[in-house]
């Protein structure tokens, strides 16, 4: 297993080792351990869940309340995503960065995110399904949305799916009226 943090501290992709043979593959998508001395922390697991996406669904930018804030490892165990980490740690200087990892069915990497970061997901195929394990049990009442397509942030979305055609993006209403990075400056 490889993991490597990305450009925003406390966000780190994982890279199995795939065992193949004519039955198919095999790899630890998690291991404690080793997860423990790459990235300095425990991750205590507190719930699970799973989400099927068609091509184009955009999901996030989600984050929780921070403190307590959640931690996410997220894997996707069918199909294709673009995996996207903000920071949104007011007191940190990459505030409002972003970094990205396709995470798909083929290398099998994961990506974890510690509390205080958003987290959004673009699906680049049909029924694509992403495992997040959480270090907190949903609450409501800490969730917090910012809009994936906020020029200040800039990411750089994709424009076409994993067979090379255009994307169409599928939000929910409650992902397309959220507030922008300038709008989250305002509350605090």
């Amino acid at each position: 297993m490889r993991i490597r943090e990305l450009t925003i501290p406390g966000a780190w992709e994982v890279t199995p080792q795939l065992h193949a043979d004519d039955r198919g593959v095999f790899h630890e998508s998690f291991r404690a351990a080793a997860f423990e001395e790459a990235v300095g922390r425990r991750f205590d697991l507190r719930q699970v869940n799973i989400s099927t996406s068609a091509a184009g669904v955009l999901r996030g930018i989600h984050y929780t309340e921070n403190p307590p804030g959640q931690a996410k490892y997220v894997t996707c165990v069918r199909g294709a995503f673009l995996d996207v980490v903000v920071d949104l740690r007011r007191d940190y200087p990459t505030f409002g960065r972003w970094d990205s990892v396709v995470i798909d069915d083929v290398a099998r990497k994961s990506v974890f995110l510690s509390e205080g970061l958003g987290h959004a997901l673009v699906s680049l195929e049909d029924n694509s399904t992403v495992s997040y394990l959480c270090s907190l049990e949903y609450s409501p009442e800490l969730n917090r949305d910012l809009d994936a397509f906020d020029p200040e942030l800039a990411i750089n979305w994709p424009t076409i799916d994993r067979n090379g055609e255009p994307l169409t993006y599928i939000r929910s209403g409650k992902d397309a009226a959220a507030p922008r990075l300038a709008d989250m400056r305002l509350l605090h």
